[in-house]
């Protein structure tokens, strides 16, 4: 490192994936994550297109090594991709890994990454065939800052459920008061208290609290619920979505058109392009990557439209040649036909591949019907 320093990174103690609210931006961010698909630019020599396609590990389907790296990246700001081996030391397949701590080592000259896992075992592999995504850079060069920042928010969060409860308990429970006679000694009030509560208040009380004529002035003391100011709950509740980068639309799946392109391109976009480069840059050699080889994530955002609007770009695309028919099925989410990735252009909808042809046939139409004009019957003359 520039600095001569070996740094030493430790995971946060989970307390930001604890908290609902928390968890709900992270599996939210995770689950539209989990949606990119995935293109292998240049020759695909190594089957790489199917693999991410389809199982990217033996334990993980596409989607779930997405959703596992988005959360991972999402909860401790910084994710570390590790490359499987076959003999051959060729690349695989691809594993997220969550360690509860990082060293980056010199080995001859050359950083490597030893990762030391909970149940207290070690791995390590060169920085270079590792993938790093991570946010918040500041005072490192590999791993984000912590999440220490949202404590503050994190307490408020546990102090005002922890308030709710205790003030649905004190609503939910039963108290009198009363004046007692003919007691002298405080031990004989204390048990006259006891025994009362015992008979009335408990398990076999039937609902019924009786009062001896020893006791006089009996009154039930109301407790009120004290619930949180909504207000106050919606001002803790924007300081999570903000440092999430969220908000209650996109939690419960009401953004379509815009409001879904913003939250894709502001959150789910910058994640798909380090994705994107991480992977590239552990999978191929600088000559492959100058050979314009690359490992690209990406959604299409046109599913995300509404109705109306998916309507207007289908009719308005197609005929002018920039979308297919199958790229429009894609728009509706539908099946691809046959001959589907034909495009057409509007002049009565011909195909783009006959279009010199139809070229030369309105010239040569043209042609005919100028010869014809020039030509004239021959005059009869009558008897």
């Amino acid at each position: 490192m520039l600095d001569g320093y070996t740094p030493i990174f430790t995971t946060y103690d989970g307390g930001v994936y604890e908290m609902e609210i928390c968890r709900a931006c992270i599996h939210t961010f995770a689950t539209h994550a989990s949606k990119l698909q995935p293109n292998v630019e240049g020759a695909d020599l190594r089957g790489l297109r199917q693999l991410l396609n389809t199982r990217p590990n033996p334990f993980m389907t596409s989607a779930q090594y997405l959703y596992k790296a988005a959360t991972i990246y999402e909860t401790q700001n910084t994710c570390f991709i590790v490359p499987i081996l076959n003999q051959y030391d060729q690349t695989v397949g691809f594993y997220p890994v969550n360690p509860q701590q990082v060293e980056v080592l010199d080995i001859g000259g050359e950083a490597w990454l030893r990762y030391t896992f909970r149940n207290g075992q070690k791995a390590a592999m060169e920085l270079s065939r590792c993938g790093v995504v991570s946010k918040y850079l500041y005072s490192g060069d590999i791993k984000g800052e912590s999440n220490r920042a949202l404590n503050p928010t994190l307490q408020l969060l546990s102090t005002q459920n922890q308030g709710i409860a205790e003030g649905i308990k004190n609503s939910a429970s039963f108290r009198f008061m009363a004046t007692a006679g003919n007691f002298s000694k405080n031990e004989d009030l204390a048990k006259a208290r006891k025994k009362w509560s015992d008979e009335n208040l408990g398990p076999d009380s039937g609902g019924l609290a009786l009062f001896p004529n020893t006791y006089t002035n009996v009154q039930q003391i109301q407790s009120h619920a004290q619930i949180v100011d909504p207000e106050q709950v919606r001002i803790i509740q924007e300081r999570v979505y903000n440092y999430f980068g969220s908000n209650e639309e996109v939690l419960q799946n009401k953004t379509v058109g815009d409001q879904w392109s913003a939250y894709y391109e502001g959150k789910i976009e910058p994640f798909a392009i380090q994705l994107s480069q991480a992977m590239t840059c552990m999978t191929f050699t600088d000559n492959e990557v100058a050979r314009h080889n690359a490992i690209v994530w990406s959604a299409n955002r046109l599913q995300y439209m509404t109705n109306a609007d998916k309507l207007q770009v289908s009719s308005q695309m197609f005929d002018r040649g920039v979308l297919s028919l199958n790229d429009i099925m894609d728009i509706w989410n539908l099946p691809h036909v046959e001959d589907g990735d034909r495009r057409y252009i509007r002049k009565e909808y011909t195909e783009i591949s006959q279009l010199d042809q139809v070229t030369q046939l309105q010239e040569e139409l043209a042609g005919a019907k100028a010869s014809l004009a020039q030509y004239k019957e021959p005059e009869v003359k009558k008897d």
